[in-house]
């Protein structure tokens, strides 16, 4: 992990040189040739400040560092590029780094950090960047404007905590957090990650991540983890619910409480485990319900006030229903190919520091990877006007099954475990075949119990093939 600007300042240059050079870019992090022009350089700058922000090394190309010092004109564009090349100008720090050049000689890096911007920036193009792993990409039309809606939610975690109420953090929570990541002043890492303003007051972000009791000022900001007993909810004096952990406090308080939670509630099956022995194992894998746990977390909405976090475990599945749906530019129609965007990137940025997730947008993929390749179904994940709910089910899939089956069952059985629910019509048109070979693809699935037909007679109009269990 890339230690902060204080860290840097304090090592040698040689030392400075070797880390910076040797660091990989990715989300935070980017290097820039010394040849850049100001232009160029406006990219990254706006793909940082819409994302999460970031740092960019100017001086360093093809695992060799050029400095700075050579190209003293340049470095006034470098430093003016947010006004001249960015709308509206993007804010950020500049330092210049003692190091070591190619040659041997003392020199310079030039430092940006960028912090995540409060609103949509684009170039003076008029082209709007995100950062992705390692890429700055360029958005749709459709995509900014998505991008500029949801702007809205990313704000909240910058607003004043005072103006919801206590506002107090935790000591020792802070300072455990410094400590996490080498930086020796508590105080100054909080403001680099916008977690207080410049007088120490801190933001939504701050309390949620560190706060004394956040729930006094932020209620349902909690996770509640419910089992059920059987495969469905039922309620009144048929009610079947066995068990409600509600898990308060800072929000890695709640992921770790709510792991705890999780590990007694999950059903378990005897099977043969990684380590070659049999054993009582999850019906759900625990990197995956995990993985879905910390996403849950870390991005929900905050400012819906009026629910929290449910994970919801019966006899065959996990649900995890989270506020706020996805952002507009992440499409849930392909899990191989999300397009990363943070809802709460200070809360993300954080978190990742603490190691509760690596946020280079891959959460997704690995989980479908994880279950698919221990026989299970992919997640399934279903949008509402309020929130997202992801479906972790149990069930295996005997060996070879996925395999053996047709490639338009495989495509039809994808659209089903996206969506969750599909008219036969809507199968047509996702898989572009005939009514009866789509109807022959889901018979296939059917006589392996795969998917199951909901309706009320062959003719009617609101029928529709599920994934989910009966």
């Amino acid at each position: 992990m890339l230690p902060p600007i204080e860290n840097l300042r304090a090592l040698p240059p040689p030392e400075v040189t070797e880390r910076l050079l040797n660091e990989p870019e990715g989300q935070w992090f980017d290097r820039k040739s010394s040849r850049i022009a100001a232009r160029d350089l406006a990219k990254t700058l706006v793909a940082m400040a819409n994302t999460e922000g970031g740092m960019i090394a100017v001086g360093l190309s093809r695992g060799v560092c050029e400095g700075v010092d050579g190209q003293r004109q340049a470095q006034n564009g470098w430093r003016q590029a947010g006004l001249d090349f960015t709308t509206p100008p993007v804010r950020y720090d500049v330092i210049l780094l003692d190091c070591i050049n190619r040659q041997g000689r003392n020199d310079h890096l030039l430092l940006i950090t960028v912090p995540p911007g409060n609103q949509v920036h684009s170039t003076v193009g008029d082209d709007v960047f995100l950062r992705v792993g390692d890429e700055d990409r360029r958005l749709s039309f459709d995509q900014r404007m998505e991008l500029r809606y949801d702007r809205g939610d990313t704000t909240f975690e910058v607003t004043p905590a005072r103006t919801y109420g206590h506002a107090e953090l935790d000591e020792k929570s802070v300072a455990d957090y410094a400590g996490s990541v080498g930086h020796s002043s508590p105080q100054r890492l909080l403001e680099a990650r916008d977690l207080i303003d410049a007088d120490g007051e801190p933001s939504t972000a701050g309390i949620l991540l560190f706060g004394v009791n956040p729930q006094r000022a932020y209620p349902q900001a909690y996770v509640r983890v419910l089992k059920y007993s059987g495969r469905e909810r039922r309620t009144g004096t048929e009610q079947n619910l066995v068990s409600d952990v509600r898990c308060e406090g800072t929000l890695p308080t709640q992921i770790d409480t709510a792991q705890v939670a999780l590990r007694e509630a999950m059903p378990k099956r005897r099977a043969l485990g990684p380590d070659g022995r049999f054993g009582w194992l999850d019906i759900v894998p625990e990197e995956v319900w995990l993985e879905a746990l910390v996403n849950a977390v870390i991005h929900r909405a905050y400012s819906n006030f009026g629910d929290h976090i449910r994970l919801e475990v019966f006899d065959d599945r996990l649900e995890v229903s989270n506020p706020g749906r996805f952002p507009g530019i992440a499409s849930v129609d392909d899990l191989d190919d999300v397009r990363r965007f943070a809802r709460n990137p200070r809360i993300a940025r954080a978190m990742a520091d603490l190691s509760y997730g690596q946020e280079l947008g891959e959460g997704l993929r690995r989980m479908v990877a994880v279950m698919e390749s221990g026989g299970r179904q992919r997640p399934i994940v279903r949008q509402s006007s309020g929130g997202v709910t992801v479906t972790l089910l149990g069930e295996i899939i005997g060996p070879g099954e996925l395999t053996a089956l047709s490639p338009l069952a495989r495509v039809v059985l994808r659209q089903l475990s996206l969506a969750g629910r599909r008219s036969t019509g809507e199968l047509m048109r996702l898989a572009s075949c005939s009514r009866p070979v789509a109807l022959r693809a889901l018979r296939e699935l059917e006589s392996l119990g795969m998917v199951r037909w909901v309706g009320n007679s062959p003719s009617d109009p609101r029928a529709y093939w599920t994934t989910e269990p009966g």
